[in-house]
């Protein structure tokens, strides 16, 4: 594509009336070549405009800067204001606009933005509709699985992974939204055919982050200034700030007076099975939902499947029963052992989250609690502190054991946490090989116990002394399993 096609909608300072083809557009000089455009973005870390010289070398020879920058005279430099801005632009003109051959669901909140994707993309692909899904465990169309760093990708890497879905029959994509892709220009250029709201709690504030809640309850709301449909949790209050500067159509859900609305809420657990269920009214039609995920917090991300079913003019009612089988990777997973115990891998590596999940599974008949989960290396020692005291109290046993411990030696992690484990009146068990402790843990389990596999979800994966070491929890349970049949 020709330079001058790719910055349409961009104001810049360019010396140069060239107009060179573009085969592709960079951020890593490492990437560079001749026939590409290295734009330089700023960021906390480090500042691409230091390393246009090392993309020079390696042959590139157009630049987007937010300033001049020292090159031979030979170089395009096109001077914005804001090189993320511009590469947002940049991207969706290179990728040919791939976002309006789809339909686009965002989905913005602190918690419950992945399982909510899931079943919005369970809900529609029921209904004949090929979906995408954008988010924190990657991105999927088909059979197809593209690993992402972000729960919301780079603009460049967002809209290449469009083009790939629209190019490959996708009519719809479901993406997380997170508050710091709209900050960071990730987003911008794009508009919601429908905005999903979940809910809102203090996240994401710190050093390279937000400043406050204030700042992030703005960037969350910024969704829904371009979203032509949203679909809102009413039960949350934060609903309202979700709304305060959008123009969309609006439909409420929740357990209080709704457009969607759950009543007889009831959880369901039998060997191969833990979720819930409820009596659904949707636009005063009345039918009962199962949902093979547990707790009641997944109610409200089913109501928000529905309502965005109804966003889309799509029937969620005749296709529901797919809900009874869906699993959401690392996310309060049941994982089958046997008829006689429970086995939840889930993500849960905070206190907050690790509270939350313990309980969601007390809420189900039980013989015994068991969590393991470790913490990670290199990190603030408070969350070893909440972690400890939150096991410590709620659950029958912890077994410590590590979870990205990178230069850190495990041993030290676990002994951190069980000061607080001990403080709480809980007990432990301190296993530094993960697989071991699984293992340990799984010899342990008794009639009724519940066992929770936390802080490492969807993740395939060990940070080691800056080495990703593969590691799956659901091949250590498989090994087990294998090893006792024989």
């Amino acid at each position: 594509m020709y330079l001058k096609r790719i910055l349409e909608g961009i104001n810049y300072i360019c010396e140069h009336d060239s107009n060179p083809k573009i085969d592709d557009i960079i951020y890593d000089s490492r990437n560079a070549r001749p026939d590409v455009m290295f734009v330089c973005l700023s960021g906390a870390r480090y500042d691409g405009h230091e390393f246009a010289a090392n993309a020079y070398k390696n042959g590139c020879r157009c630049f987007m800067v937010e300033h001049p920058v020292d090159l031979p005279e030979n170089c395009i430099q096109i001077i914005v204001e804001n090189t993320r801005a511009s590469l947002a632009v940049a991207s969706v003109n290179f990728f040919r606009h791939p976002a309006k051959e789809m339909k686009i669901i965002g989905v913005t909140g602190t918690k419950g933005k992945t399982s909510t994707a899931h079943i919005i993309r369970a809900l529609i692909e029921e209904n004949g509709i090929k979906c995408g899904i954008i988010g924190t465990i990657g991105a999927f169309y088909g059979d197809v699985n593209i690993k992402t760093v972000n729960t919301t990708p780079e603009s460049y890497e967002l809209q290449r992974i469009f083009r790939a879905m629209a190019d490959n029959g996708c009519k719809a994509c479901v993406m997380e939204v997170s508050s710091i892709s709209l900050m960071a220009h990730r987003v911008d250029c794009l508009e919601y055919d429908v905005g999903v709201f979940t809910n809102l709690s203090p996240d994401h504030i710190g050093t390279n982050e937000h400043p406050d809640f204030e700042d992030y309850m703005h960037w969350k709301s910024v969704m829904f200034e371009r979203s032509k449909k949203a679909v809102v949790n009413i039960d949350d209050p934060a609903y309202e700030n979700m709304l305060a500067a959008s123009n969309a159509e609006v439909i409420t859900y929740g357990v209080e007076q709704s457009d969607v609305r759950a009543d007889d809420i009831r959880l369901i657990k039998t060997p191969r099975f833990i979720g819930v269920s409820f009596n659904c009214t949707d636009f005063g039609k009345t039918y009962r939902v199962e949902v093979s995920l547990p707790g009641y917090f997944n109610v409200h991300n089913t109501l928000a499947g529905i309502g965005v079913c109804d966003a889309l003019g799509i029937d969620a009612h005749s296709h529901i029963d797919c809900l009874k089988e869906i699993r959401v990777s690392g996310r309060a997973e049941c994982v089958y052992v046997s008829d006689d115990y429970d086995v939840i891998i889930d993500y849960a590596h905070n206190g907050l989250s690790m509270k939350s999940m313990l309980d969601t599974l007390k809420a189900y008949p039980h013989n015994r609690i068991i969590a393991l989960y470790g913490s990670v290396g290199g990190r603030t020692r408070l969350r070893r502190k909440e972690l400890g005291l939150v096991t410590g109290k709620e659950c029958d046993l912890s077994i410590l054991t590590s979870d990205d411990p990178e230069f850190e030696d495990p041993r030290d992690i676990i002994r951190d946490i069980a000061v607080y484990v001990e403080k709480a009146g809980g007990k432990y068990v301190g296993i530094p090989d993960r697989a071991e402790a699984i293992e340990y843990a799984l010899n342990q389990m008794k009639s009724g116990d519940i066992l929770l596999l936390a802080g490492k979800g969807h993740e395939q994966y060990m940070k080691i002394k800056g080495e990703r070491v593969p590691f799956s929890e659901k091949e250590c349970i498989e090994n087990f399993k294998k090893r006792r049949a024989r």
